[in-house]
């Protein structure tokens, strides 16, 4: 595959697929619905998703929606068009430059995380928009190591009906991919959520996926103390920055919380 998987996280590629696709057919029969909607970025996690959807109710009741921005990595557009192309999905292509930049020409910024956002934010109305229109559910790609140090952006790319990545790693992401049949290109590109140029995953985040993952596996999966993790190699300013961010964005994995009253 070109990206080396920690031996931990090894998953049975078939099985997780066969399940997946149950789990799909399964929200969607609870929910009374029959079509999907997700957008399409090219990077591994969308085409994830929307291989198993195809494989799950048909490439005819799945919706791929493109959303670029004025900044997006042709590159992307260009693998994301491969995508939609090879599955035989319904396609859709939304350029939310003109949402984006209307609000920000008004409330000016040059702090990328705000405009990031904003256009996280812009998409997934867009996808919701678009999921009324035909009647159908969003489907969500966020996996497991985006979810537990809350690299995602709440009501954004974090939005859905349903997930079904959510209790994959990154590194499992990979191996699921290649079991679909999902191109290299995709598989081993890195990982960019393409807010801005030259925008990277592990650039922000400030370690890879590969030692992310295994850290999220002893510490979260494995219940690991601090001594046992620096025993497996992890120095204390890698321990500290993760666990620091899986404190700081805990609100992000719950639903609001409701003031109790009984009046």
């Amino acid at each position: 595959m070109g990206v080396e998987i920690p031996m931990e996280l090894n998953i049975d590629s078939e099985k997780a697929k066969k399940h997946l696709i149950e789990f799909i057919n399964a929200e969607l029969d609870k929910a009374g619905f029959s079509k999907l909607v997700l957008g399409i970025s090219g990077g591994i996690d969308s085409a994830v998703v929307a291989y198993l959807s195809v494989e799950s109710i048909g490439a005819d009741n799945v919706t791929g929606v493109i959303l670029p921005y004025a900044a997006s990595d042709p590159d992307n557009i260009k693998d994301a068009e491969a995508i939609i192309k090879t599955l035989g999905i319904n396609r859709r292509y939304v350029d939310i430059t003109p949402m984006v930049d209307a609000y920000f020409d008004k409330f000016p910024t040059d702090d990328n995380n705000r405009r990031g956002n904003k256009m996280a934010r812009e998409r997934m109305s867009v996808l919701f928009d678009i999921s009324a229109e035909l009647e159908a559910l969003v489907i969500g790609t966020s996996n497991k190591s985006e979810i537990m140090v809350g690299y995602g952006t709440l009501y954004g790319d974090l939005a859905c009906a349903f997930n079904p990545l959510g209790n994959f790693y990154k590194t499992q992401i990979r191996q699921l991919a290649g079991c679909l049949g999902i191109a290299e290109n995709i598989i081993n590109k890195p990982p960019s959520a393409d807010l801005w140029q030259g925008q990277t995953d592990e650039g922000e985040l400030g370690i890879t996926y590969e030692k992310l993952d295994r850290f999220l596996y002893y510490y979260i999966d494995k219940n690991y103390s601090e001594q046992q993790l620096l025993q497996q190699d992890f120095t204390a300013n890698v321990i500290n920055l993760i666990k620091t961010k899986i404190t700081r964005n805990e609100f992000k994995r719950r639903l609001p919380k409701i003031a109790p009253f009984t009046g």
